[in-house]
């Protein structure tokens, strides 16, 4: 099977929202693409047609299809499609879902662990979910390139290339795009992240599993703005914690203004914190 690269943040998703955050009128983002340089200049969002619902099916994994356990299964449930979705207004907002999701109960953390991410999640899914989103918080809230080497170094099996993670190259697009000096985001550049929903895509056995975050996602330079992101992980159960798992290439999570219609079908269940 071929494996594919999760998508970054890249022309259509979070540097919208920096784009927005300079809505005072700074065009520094030529060369971004339509969307972007009509959010920039406040003309509205593109007239071409878009879809309002997946390019193509997202993949069912049945348990009947999958592999009993090991390395093909793991395959199978990290490359399984998720809704692709093509309409650029998806991760900023959306039709309020008539229907009630159910909510994804996450383990609040018990302790500290390396470089001062949140930890102590159990030896479940639900607690992988709960790890992939510190994990994430900490890149985003850091917005820096050597930080999210350090962090992906720290949360993650064997010796990965941090170069290559998904976040990296999202953290360099975005500093990129805010004209920032050096590596790191200056003091006036503020990015937090809250999760909002997720979902676990498949596990094999206890001690591995493919699990989602939906982020919503604040940027503040000049006027804020924020924005939704999905991120998807392997996550492999070891020592005392879950880590990031890059064997197995993940296919990309859509991108959903959490409570929608488009989110619900995208399968992103609200995030509950269930205090233990």
């Amino acid at each position: 099977m071929t494996a594919t690269t999760p998508a970054a943040w890249g022309r259509g998703k979070l540097l919208a929202i920096l784009a927005a955050a300079l809505a005072a009128g700074t065009a520094l983002l030529v060369g971004l693409g339509l969307f972007l340089w009509q959010v920039l200049a406040h003309d509205g969002l593109p007239e071409t047609p878009t879809s309002q619902g997946p390019a193509t099916a997202p993949v069912a994994l049945e348990e009947t299809t999958l592999a009993q356990d090991g390395p093909a299964r793991r395959e199978q449930i990290a490359q399984a499609q998720m809704l692709a979705v093509d309409d650029p207004r998806a991760y900023r907002e959306g039709h309020v879902a008539t229907t009630v999701a159910d909510p994804l109960a996450v383990p609040s953390p018990t302790t500290t662990g390396p470089l001062d991410i949140p930890t102590g999640y159990p030896q479940t899914p639900q607690g992988a979910v709960g790890q992939l989103a510190a994990i994430d918080v900490a890149v985003i809230q850091a917005m820096s390139v050597p930080a999210t080497h350090e962090i992906y170094r720290t949360w993650s099996t064997g010796e990965p290339d941090p170069a290559g993670w998904v976040m990296t190259a999202n953290v360099t697009d975005f500093l990129t795009a805010a004209q920032q000096s050096g590596q790191s985001a200056e003091s006036g550049l503020v990015v937090t992240a809250v999760p909002a929903a997720g979902q676990v895509k498949g596990s094999d056995g206890q001690d591995w599993t493919v699990v989602c975050v939906l982020l919503e996602l604040h940027a503040h330079l000049v006027e804020e703005a924020r924005v939704a992101y999905g991120h998807c992980e392997a996550m492999t159960w070891t020592g005392d914690r879950w880590v990031i798992d890059p064997t197995y290439p993940v296919s990309p999570a859509p991108s959903t203004w959490p409570g929608t219609e488009l989110a619900a079908r995208a399968g992103w269940r609200p995030w509950v914190d269930n205090h233990r």
